[in-house]
């Protein structure tokens, strides 16, 4: 009976370890993942110790504070996120191609540099470039004859 005691102690105390080791490494990856994944959402340094030391105080309902208080995205997410808005603003301020060639114009180009054709017109009285189809000059209230766009073969 002793002997079954003495066995059954030890059984115990090597399972009890185990959990000890396996809770502990959860605990360690916890508190790393949690530094690291806050390293990549957020610059502030004192916004990286306060949730570590969160998560390594308070072990499971730290984590979950964490992760419910966390920034939504990460430093990368936001910088593509302004990297497309920017380029989504740069497409509006300069949408115009060229009719004939496909080449991107500015809006104040009178004739494609790259084929030489007819984009705008130049107003008469103040010599500010207009769309081909206008029939005033917004500009300055001249009337212009409007042309029609024909690509260059």
């Amino acid at each position: 009976m002793e002997g079954l005691l003495d066995t059954l102690a030890k059984l115990v105390f090597w399972l009890a370890l185990g959990a000890g080791v396996v809770f502990t490494a959860l605990h360690g990856g916890a508190i790393i993942w949690t530094f690291r994944d806050m390293r990549a959402r957020s610059r502030d340094v004192l916004a990286w110790i306060v949730a570590t030391l969160l998560v390594a105080l308070i072990p499971l309902f730290g984590l979950i504070v964490y992760l419910m208080l966390r920034p939504r995205e990460t430093l990368a997410e936001a910088y593509e996120r302004s990297l497309e808005q920017e380029a989504l603003l740069q497409a509006i301020e300069e949408p115009e191609i060229c009719p004939g060639c496909g080449a991107r114009v500015k809006s104040d180009y009178i004739l494609c540099p790259v084929c030489h054709t007819r984009l705008k017109q130049a107003c008469p009285a103040c010599k500010r470039p207009l769309q081909l189809h206008w029939a005033v000059c917004p500009y300055c209230g001249v009337s212009v004859t409007p042309q029609v766009v024909e690509p260059v073969e």
